[in-house]
């Protein structure tokens, strides 16, 4: 069974890619999205149809030139260039001067051609000028219905108004969210290329000067070897000085980059259960922790996950982030045996997850139990040293469960 992941807003998924935002919010929209409301001119239709329209060819006419200019309006609407153009703007108009003619000259459902004018004119119409144009259509609408029809001539100014803000509103609103999407990703794609090239610099300022003396004194060595054999192991030694010296700032760089997180914790755990045959569920919401506080927290994902995976035998294995302004809380629970199933409430040492889930974490600590010293009660203290605490034992309704808390923002509390 995949496994199911709720992250901060709630959404779910499934899978490896679940909790991610599409990669892709679809095809931009487009006319086509506009030509389902020409079913509003059906009426006008019909009655032309039925020959109940005096002057048929005039209202034939009208009704195809009408059609026309609001499907070359509308799919216009939807590139900046084409919508701003003033053949479009001449296009509005036209189909403005159509409609009015044909609603003072028939009336009736012949009126309704003023809220489709009015979602042309908000699909073309954006910025200052839209409340002037959607008040300015309104009342066009409103006199030649009035002169039609009375105080029907309310609704269809009414609609007409409405059609226009809301058509500009939404569209305004999408465009806006696609702008903001294509924004991100080129932002995201300029993160990934400065942390490239910091990446380049900081290796050419490591390595670069260091291998440059490996070389030179390489050379010194090899040309001075048969003549001076002490000397040339004085060159010997000075290189392995600097080759030691370059692997420690090596190290030091690939522990800054490599630091671990609480989201590669909960990656790495969801993984170690799946191939455990455990299914995981991992829910987290809250606002961003601070790094000593994810570390933290990561050792006590990392160790009960551990501990679910060599003795609980399991089925289900639920871990929840729940974080907030003054505290922060982790929960593992499974269905497992619970204390009977070999466990006690010491996590015991396992090797499931490796130390290299959490870079830097070496020795033995307080208690002697766990790996890298994060076992029980090395946790507790480290936990209670950052204002935290730490309980585990068996649930209420049977299986395991760690739960561990922290304040909301953890501050001068070493991790190592």
């Amino acid at each position: 069974m995949a496994p199911r992941w709720e992250g901060p807003a709630g959404r779910t998924g499934t899978g490896a890619g679940a909790g991610r935002l599409p990669e892709h919010l679809g095809p931009p929209p487009s006319g086509f999205a506009l030509l389902p409301w020409l079913l509003m001119g059906m009426g006008a239709f019909s009655n032309l149809f039925q020959g109940r329209t005096p002057n048929p060819w005039i209202g034939g006419i009208g009704l195809l030139v009408f059609n026309s200019l609001y499907i070359h309006v509308v799919f216009r609407a939807f590139t900046k260039e084409a919508r701003e153009a003033r053949s479009t703007r001449g296009a509005l108009i036209a189909l403005g001067v159509v409609t009015c003619l044909l609603g003072a000259l028939y009336g009736g459902s012949w009126l309704l051609f003023f809220p489709l004018l009015g979602l042309a004119a908000g699909a073309i119409v954006r910025g200052p000028w839209l409340g002037r144009t959607g008040i300015g259509l309104s009342a066009l609408a409103g006199v030649v219905a009035g002169l039609r029809d009375g105080w029907g001539a309310v609704n269809v100014a009414y609609g007409t108004f409405l059609s226009t803000m809301v058509t500009a509103a939404i569209l305004s609103l999408s465009d806006a969210v696609r702008q903001l999407r294509a924004a991100r990703e080129e932002l995201a794609h300029r993160a990934v290329e400065e942390e490239r090239l910091r990446f380049s610099r900081d290796l050419h300022d490591l390595l670069g000067h260091t291998l440059s003396v490996i070389v030179v004194k390489s050379e010194a060595a090899r040309r001075i070897a048969h003549r001076d054999l002490d000397a040339a192991l004085v060159q010997v030694s000075d290189i392995e000085s600097v080759g030691r010296q370059a692997l420690t700032e090596i190290r030091e760089a690939v522990t800054g980059y490599r630091e671990g997180s609480l989201a590669t914790d909960l990656d790495r755990a969801r993984s170690a259960l799946l191939a455990a045959g455990i299914e995981p569920v991992v829910r987290q919401s809250g606002p961003p922790l601070s790094a000593r506080a994810e570390a933290l927290l990561g050792w006590v994902v990392r160790e009960a996950v551990t501990n679910a995976v060599r003795h609980s035998g399991a089925r289900r294995c639920s871990i929840t982030v729940d974080g907030g302004s003054e505290r922060v809380r982790v929960r593992v629970s499974d269905d497992g045996a619970g204390v009977s199933g070999g466990r006690s409430s010491a996590l015991r040492p396992s090797s499931v997850l490796p130390s290299s889930v959490l870079p830097g974490v070496g020795g033995v600590g307080v208690g002697g139990v766990g790996v890298g010293g994060t076992g029980l009660k090395g946790l507790t203290e480290r936990l209670a040293a950052a204002g935290g605490s730490l309980e585990a034992g068996p649930g209420v309704r049977g299986g395991f469960v760690v739960t561990a808390e922290l304040p909301g923002e953890v501050v001068g509390v070493a991790v190592v």
